[in-house]
């Protein structure tokens, strides 16, 4: 009875919070109110300081996020740097934000964003001299389920190597961090010390209070009404006061970067959603406790709590159906004037997880509401912020789409700081590169992708995950309606692409595991095809650019660590960073004289185009750039019969010497126009086919046709990932990456330090291989059991963490583990062991000697050889 009277004591308040304001803030914001309104009267006083009519940067938003840009600018000594905010300081999402703060995030990269802010955030207030309310009780996730225990044991292994801190705990360690937790149903606890909860408001002035300190100027109120730019890539930036112009411009507005982005022709795809958090008054149980309580994610129940004061505060993650988007703004624009409103709040959305928070936390029964806070976050289809410069225009950066901004803030500024002065990214973040989505991601993909992202914050990790929302986008290659319902299809860039294929008797679908899984078998059987008779794969998410003019050689000269292939040639070329780091991987044909075909990755597509526009502009080239990459679909054919199956379709020589290794040729299959490149991904005789969308389903059933008797089948990414791995070749983003150079990648082979162009980076790659390297990527085998390493795994030696995976597979041609993994060079010797850390167990491993499987070409080299010593 007693639960049921406070369920209906809680609906009953629903009234008393329904209006907009101060009233229904944490007790901390309520009691600074006077201060604050009193700091933002003076902030507002700078307008009547010298306006600036020129900048170095402008940061338009004044957010923690673009605050934090200002302040890491300003620190670092730029000069004449300028931040606009429309209103006050933090509104937006920033003020009422429940400013949690974790070391934790799934992902590789981000860990270090978080890592950056909070260790930024421990020292700000003996920087500034202004309090920051930071609170590092530590944080745990509760594990409820097996397979959440598995997630967690994943999660180690992925942190081991880096510096965060993370431990993984039992039930009774959870307890002591939390003694108020009902812990029947609590199985483990991942526990990540020194996490906890900062004021958003506070932090953000700390913020400011240095950037002005370091010579940042902060305008406000000062919103931003035209963006133009110049002929010479710089903006003019247009506010009531003046216009400003600026060597570049940051866009940092949280729910406003739509609106910022249309001004220059831009729709980013961002939503506001609504969430939701409820504050407790005093509960004594919590009031007696001696320290404070550490955070915890209740990830079954999908919700967050944590101690405000001697209450408690929660923020749950309402399923998809239930959650609510703020799709009016995407449509109508934010309201003039809102900054520092709420939403309406609605317990109704929320009741299943207030009733599973209780269950967990039984002292919430007892426990007065005093505030629900609703208010607007933004969202990305993909729930990872956008940041970093972007394709299209010069000189326009993105810092926009953070659903965590606080915890993001810190680490965010110094990354973009760091970046915008050394002229490339301090460390790999493309996941968040701003460039990963194109006009494919339109408005209902955007919001069918954000109600699920919100829906889905608190599901179970998998690796190899799918999100099937919003699906399939208008990216569908020439082959999709033809293979939709054989395969599995993964998501790429926008495309649909064929994970595995399925066949009778098989185990069909989506079904995700941290172990082998149902599509293990059916990819032993498509490497079988491809390795003894003949497979076809769809490529077509390549990114794939034209590239001619004038200056075109003389340009990717400048770009690309290589040689420029001759006219009918191909080659695998680096693009590197101005500190030796790769940048990108692209293959390079070169089409007719000064006419250049560039194909890379489909996570790259964006990434790769906004490097080379931007060296054509700042050099002043004069070449034509076009993306061809919708227009274009590929096959791949791959395998021994191969060139039988398609000698059937074309007068054209195959062999040998008619046809020979990376050379590219126009030729016509069963009568229609394709351009044939020998090459293929899965190091088997093959060639890859780059034919008009509108003409590939016929090629591609005129080989189905034509290869009956040659037992033609499909095949699908999973198969080429083991095939490449087998046959020793890199992947971009797993080998090689913004945070690795090209000699320990083992990439030598593609580098040219003595070409005569001075391309990116070549000095600092000299004095890298002056110096020595301190590890390199190594080739091993593991001896595991029904789990193979898939990249991001912890390596050890003698107790010790000495490395990282970066991809693995398993090799259905040797029956094994494999993996590349980065070791200190005095591991590296072929037979050394090692351990390979998978779901909590260390697996042995070796290294081998690199490949496993010889490639095609390099086989028949040997064949030739071998018989003309006979």
């Amino acid at each position: 009875m007693s639960r049921i009277l406070k369920l209906i004591n809680i609906q009953l308040r629903r009234d008393l919070t329904a209006c907009r304001g101060i009233a229904r803030l944490p007790l901390r914001t309520i009691c600074c109110t006077s201060r604050k309104q009193a700091e933002e009267s003076d902030a507002s006083t700078v307008l009547g300081k010298r306006w600036k009519d020129t900048a170095e940067t402008v940061i338009i938003g004044g957010g923690c996020v673009g605050v934090s840009l200002a302040y890491h600018l300003a620190k670092s000594g730029m000069k004449d740097v300028v931040l606009l905010e429309k209103s006050d300081l933090t509104a937006g999402s920033t003020w009422h934000a429940a400013g949690l703060t974790t070391y934790y995030h799934p992902g590789i990269n981000l860990k270090k964003v978080h890592y950056d802010s909070i260790k930024l955030y421990e020292s700000l207030e003996a920087e500034t001299g202004q309090a920051v309310g930071f609170h590092q009780p530590g944080s745990v996730r509760i594990a409820s389920t097996a397979a959440r225990v598995d997630e967690m044991k994943y999660q180690m292994t992925r942190t081991h190597w880096h510096v965060t801190p993370q431990y993984f705990i039992g039930p009774e360690k959870v307890h002591e961090l939390f003694p108020l937790l009902n812990i029947d149903k609590v199985l483990a606890g991942l526990y990540t010390p020194d996490d906890g909860h900062i004021d958003p408001y506070s932090l953000t002035m700390a913020l400011a209070a240095g950037a002005r300190m370091y010579g940042a100027q902060i305008y406000n109120p000062a919103p931003v009404t035209g963006l133009n730019p110049t002929a010479d890539g710089k903006w003019d930036v247009q506010t009531p006061h003046g216009t400003i112009r600026a060597n570049r411009i940051v866009n940092a507005t949280g729910f406003w970067a739509r609106e910022v982005g249309k001004m220059i022709g831009f729709d980013h795809p961002t939503i506001p959603v609504h969430h939701q958090y409820v504050v407790t008054a005093t509960v004594p149980e919590v009031k007696e406790l001696k320290k404070e309580l550490a955070v915890i994610r209740d990830l079954e129940g999908s919700y967050y709590l944590r101690q405000e004061r001697d209450g408690l505060l929660f923020g749950p993650y309402e399923k998809m159906e239930k959650m609510k988007l703020q799709d009016s703004w995407v449509r109508d624009g934010v309201p003039p004037g809102f900054g520092k409103e709420l939403f309406e709040s609605d317990l109704d959305r929320i009741m299943e997880h207030v009733e599973m928070a209780m269950e967990m936390i039984p002292v919430l029964k007892k426990a007065d509401i005093i505030n629900i806070v609703s208010g607007p976050i933004t969202y990305t289809p993909d729930l990872l912020p956008m940041v970093g410069p972007h394709q299209g225009v010069r000189n326009y950066w993105a810092a926009i789409g953070f659903g965590y901004g606080v915890i993001h803030a810190g680490g965010i500024g110094k990354f973009l700081s760091d970046w915008i002065r050394n002229g490339e990214p301090p460390y790999d973040l493309i996941e968040c590169d701003p460039n990963r989505y194109g006009k494919w991601a339109d408005v209902p993909f955007m919001c069918a992708k954000a109600r699920e992202s919100y829906g889905f914050n608190n599901v179970v990790g998998y690796p190899k995950e799918e999100r099937f929302a919003g699906r399939p986008t208008s990216r569908t290659s020439g082959v999709y309606e033809l293979l939709k319902d054989k395969a599995s299809m993964g998501f790429h860039a926008g495309w649909e692409q064929p994970h595995w294929f399925y066949k009778p008797g098989d185990d069909i679908g989506y079904k995700p595991s941290f172990r082998r899984t149902n599509w293990f078998g059916p990819v032993g059987r498509e490497c079988k095809l491809v390795m003894e008779k003949v497979g076809v794969i769809d490529l077509t998410p390549f990114g794939k650019f034209i590239v001619k003019g004038k200056d075109s050689h003389k340009l990717l000269d400048r770009l690309f660590a290589n040689t420029m292939p001759k006219v009918g040639l191909t080659n695998i070329s680096h693009m590197l960073t101005p500190n030796g780091r790769v940048f990108a991987e692209v293959t390079i044909t070169q089409l007719a004289p000064g006419e250049f075909l560039l194909i890379t990755g489909s996570g790259s597509e964006g990434h790769d185009l906004r490097w080379i526009e931007a060296e054509a502009a700042d050099g002043g080239y004069d070449v034509d750039i076009s993306n061809v990459t919708d227009g274009i679909g590929v096959l791949g054919i791959a395998g021994p019969n191969s060139r039988k199956v398609l000698q059937k379709l074309t007068d054209e020589d195959l062999s040998d010497t008619g046809f020979k290794f990376l050379h590219c040729k126009s030729i016509k299959l069963a009568g229609i126009p394709v351009r044939a490149i020998r090459i293929s991904y899965t190091g088997e005789l093959g060639w890859e086919l780059y034919i008009d969308q509108k003409d590939m389903a016929a090629v591609y059933q005129a080989m189905m046709e034509a290869g009956k008797d040659e037992g033609i089948d499909n095949f699908g990414t999973y198969a080429m990932s083991s095939l490449r791995l087998e046959k020793g070749f890199r992947g971009w983003g797993a080998e090689m990456n913004c945070d690795t150079n090209p000699l320990e990648a083992g990439l030598d082979y593609f580098i040219k330090l003595n070409k005569p162009a001075d391309f990116i980076g070549k000095a600092a790659l000299q004095e890298i291989k002056a110096k020595g390297l301190k590890r390199k990527l190594s080739y091993i085998t593991v001896d595991t059991d029904d789990i193979d390493p898939e990249g991001n795994e912890t390596v050890w030696h003698n107790g010790k963490v000495v490395g990282n995976t970066t991809s693995g597979a398993y090799s259905y041609s040797s029956q094994q583990s494999l993996a590349f993994a980065y070791l200190p060079t005095e591991l590296c010797s072929v037979g050394q062991k090692v351990e390979v850390e998978l779901l909590g167990k260390k697996y042995p491993a070796a290294v081998i000697q690199e490949p496993l499987v010889l490639t095609e070409p390099t086989r028949t080299r040997l064949q030739k050889k071998a018989k003309g010593k006979a």
